[in-house]
């Protein structure tokens, strides 16, 4: 089975979930199902900052593992993750000092990137 992740919730709910039960999962290969996307929204987005250790580790599963990574346009503009403008349908806007592989746009470009691959399930936490 594949699953997409949507990261909305705000507080711990990445740095939690993601970092104590998913991640470790991942890397050790008994997550049990096919991650091919993980979108952040809000203050979850910061977990993909350049130099954060979950998401360098994170980088490294999606890199090895073929998931994508993608934060909300608008989220990442607001917490200086990411420069355009918001509203492109494909997104314009780029990210910024964020861990390598990482996309940013919305819920078009979600699906965009994730036609050639689509999930089974999504899951939002």
């Amino acid at each position: 089975m594949k699953v997409a992740y949507v990261f909305s919730t705000s507080g711990h709910t990445a740095s939690y979930k993601l970092g104590k039960m998913i991640l470790p999962q991942l890397e050790s290969g008994t997550h049990g199902a096919d991650v091919v996307g993980m979108m952040f929204f809000d203050d979850n987005t910061y977990l993909l900052r350049n130099g954060d250790p979950m998401g360098e580790r994170l980088a490294k599963v999606a890199k090895d593992q073929g998931i994508l990574l993608m934060l909300c346009d608008q989220c990442a503009l607001e917490r200086g993750l990411a420069t355009g403008e918001p509203g492109h349908v494909p997104s314009t806007v780029q990210c910024v000092d964020t861990v390598e592989g990482v996309q940013v746009g919305c819920f078009p470009d979600l699906y965009a990137a994730l036609s050639g691959n689509p999930p089974d399930q999504v899951i939002t936490l």
